[in-house]
């Protein structure tokens, strides 16, 4: 995510009042402070509500999930901890994090956890690619939800099971939505697009769709720089021509270049699907999500 945003100031303030609050009991994942586990439930501290929503899958009522970033305005890239967030950190069982370079803030809280558990998410994806928006890598996230289980059920044997039992549940579901990008893929095989950053870069992979944006363009806005005047009359002509099916907008990074693009698109027919980057207002479930991100794009394509 580009570092980019007017809501940023907003965003940290937002986050400082939000977490002087009580955090929720059970599986559910919040952004709160209060001492956990006085009832036997494991805690676990995510950098963002994306794997704090996985955690809480496969714990269940067993976990308590404090998020870091639980809010769609915060950007992980220029989090800036507080000291709530090490209390919290300090206090864990179990620490995720995404890793390759994304939420790098968690290192220090990490550093300040003791004994935690710590997982990275990155690395048991293991994907070989540089892209480290990994909770797009379904198969990736199978794997995530695996290890989770084993390291709650290391943490609590008395419920290894029943992790167990969740996180297979969890990758059911998970599965289902790979068999349905999959069979996109078949009725679609090899569709260009245009994303105006590759966040959802491994779900456009399982989909065996074409990303036809310019390199120049899409790393330009991921990096917060100018995009070459070159790559963006290119893409505009992909658009323009309808050599692409769809545009993948991450709609938590906004730009003026990217609004016009988006305009562009709606106006030549062209779908547009909106991916974020951490759940969206009101969704606390990862499955969910993912569906919805899901649904739309298939929508595009037809």
């Amino acid at each position: 995510m580009s570092s980019r945003r007017t809501t940023s100031v907003l965003a940290a303030a937002s986050a400082l009042s939000v977490f002087a609050l009580a955090a929720c009991s059970g599986g559910a994942t919040d952004g709160g402070g209060a001492q956990a586990g006085s009832d036997g439930k494991i805690k676990v501290v995510a950098s963002t509500d994306v794997w704090g929503s996985v955690a809480a899958a496969v714990g269940g009522d067993q976990v308590e999930v404090r998020s870091v970033i639980h809010d769609p305005s915060a950007d992980p890239h220029s989090y800036e901890t507080t000291a709530d967030d090490a209390l919290a950190a300090k206090g864990a069982q179990l620490l995720l994090s995404n890793g390759g370079g994304y939420d790098e803030f968690f290192g220090q809280l990490s550093d300040q956890a003791g004994d935690a558990k710590k997982l990275v998410a990155y690395d048991i994806a293991a994907t070989g690619d540089e892209n480290e928006h990994v909770w797009y890598d379904l198969p990736g996230v199978d794997k995530v939800a695996d290890r989770l289980a084993a390291q709650l059920g290391e943490l609590q044997p008395a419920s290894k099971q029943l992790f167990a039992d969740n996180a297979k549940a969890f990758k059911t579901k998970v599965d289902a939505l790979e068999k349905r990008l999959g069979e996109l893929g078949a009725t679609h095989p090899g569709t260009k697009v245009v994303v105006t950053e590759p966040v959802a870069h491994y779900l456009l992979r399982s989909a065996k769709l074409t990303d036809a944006t310019p390199k120049a363009f899409s790393d330009a806005v991921e990096n917060d720089t100018d995009v070459p005047a070159g790559a963006v009359n290119e893409y505009r002509q992909l658009i323009a021509t309808k050599q692409v099916k769809a545009l993948i907008n991450n709609a938590q990074t906004v730009t003026p270049l990217t609004k016009d693009v988006v305009a562009q698109a709606k106006a030549a027919g062209i779908g547009v699907v909106d991916v974020t980057e951490t759940l969206p207002a009101g969704v606390t479930d990862y499955i969910g999500w993912m569906t919805g991100e899901v649904d739309e794009l298939a929508g595009a394509l037809k």
